[in-house]
């Protein structure tokens, strides 16, 4: 399986978890939240895949460059429809 780590761009607290373990995202959607100098500040999907683990929870201190979510990307390009063409 593939599996992409999700790093914190900045150092700040979570402050909301938007998706679950679970869920299929795509590049660029909002995972969660975190609050920086009073500031909201989102981690987005760095590609399309599933979430497979979250390593933080709600209110957890995080650093800049932390992993704070796994993303299985192998799993997402396998639940895909598949396209069939007739001849």
């Amino acid at each position: 399986m593939a599996k992409e780590e999700v790093e914190s761009e900045v150092t700040g607290t979570v402050w909301k978890i938007e998706t679950k373990v679970g869920d299929k995202v795509s590049e660029g959607d909002v995972l969660m939240i975190l609050e920086s100098m009073k500031m909201e500040i989102p981690v987005l999907a760095t590609e399309d895949g599933v979430i497979a683990e979250f390593l933080v929870e709600e209110e957890d201190p995080v650093a800049e460059g932390q992993a704070v979510v796994v993303l299985d990307t192998y799993e997402f390009l396998l639940s895909r429809p598949k396209l069939v063409v007739w001849r």
